[in-house]
This record gives structure tokens, sequence and C-alpha cells, in this order.
């Protein structure tokens, strides 16, 4: 679709956050505007209930990482607009979706040693990230966020 003379590519991401993310691809600009799969100030949000599941997080990070171009050895190329914080590149998006697919791994291995949600919280899998995404108070907390990793790794059907 165009918008102003400007080309608009909407790219779906089932699964994610919920069921209807959509990364909107300003082409001419070479914005991304990421929606909440991507945040510079905390851990995605992900709402088992209306769909959501970390793998397709992670699934829609890989698609914005693959849409976004680097400017080779400098900071810059397609700019990246987060759900929440500061505007960022394709390396910032990188070292997120690390941090989600570790944290996913973590907590993967846990719950296959029949870990319950308690034991998996206790364990801290999140750690490594607590002072730069963690949060013990407001919409969203590390906590909720393990259980909705959680959740969605035990859930019947899950992805």
């Amino acid at each position: 679709m165009y918008f102003n003379g400007e080309g608009i590519q909407l790219v779906h991401v089932p699964r994610a956050t919920t069921d209807g993310d959509v990364l909107v691809f300003f082409r001419s600009s070479d914005v991304i505007a990421a929606g909440d799969i991507y945040s510079t100030v905390g851990y995605p949000r992900i709402d088992v209930a209306r769909g959501g599941h970390v793998n397709g997080v992670i699934e829609g990070l890989n698609r914005l990482i693959d849409l976004a171009i680097s400017e080779q050895f400098t900071e810059g190329g397609t700019r990246i607009v987060p759900g929440r914080g500061r505007v960022s590149d394709e390396f910032d998006v990188v070292e997120y979706r690390d941090m989600v697919t570790i944290v996913r791994d973590r907590v993967q291995a846990l719950v296959a040693k029949g870990q319950t949600l308690e034991q998996v919280k206790a364990a801290r899998p999140t750690l490594d990230w607590e002072p730069r995404y963690g949060s013990t108070a407001g919409p969203w907390t590390t906590a909720q966020f393990v259980e909705a990793v959680y959740r969605s790794l035990t859930i019947q059907g899950g992805k």
C-alpha cells in the first residue's frame, strides 16, 4: 500500500505477543515500526491467552532482522521503532532476539526436567538481563514474562 507517496509493507507476525502483531515497513524512509515484539525498556509482553507465544516473538524478531539493513561497521541503517523505548538499529534487535532465545532455552530446559512454574521463577532464567529489562512492579514484570514463556512452552497444542 502507499501513504503520502511512500510504499508501506505490512508484515503479519502470527502468535507473537498476541495473534495480531504487525511490522510496518516504510520502504523509502527505511523505517520499521516493530510494535510490541520489540522493546528497549522491557521484556516482550506475551499474552498467551490472546494467542501469544515465545516462539512467535522469536520468529517475529527474526523477520524484523531479515527486513532491516545494517550500515556496515557503524551505527545506522534501517531505523527500528520499538513498541516502547528508543529508536534502534538491526544490531539492537539482534541482541534482544538473542536474549529472548536464551531465556526461552533456559526455561525449556527447566520444563524438560519437570520443574514447576515456581521452580522456574526461582531459578531466575532472566538474571543476566534483569538490570536492563527487569521489573518487579508495573504493568509487565520479570515474573510475568517468565510465566508467559513457561505457559507458552507447556500449553497443549503449543507451538
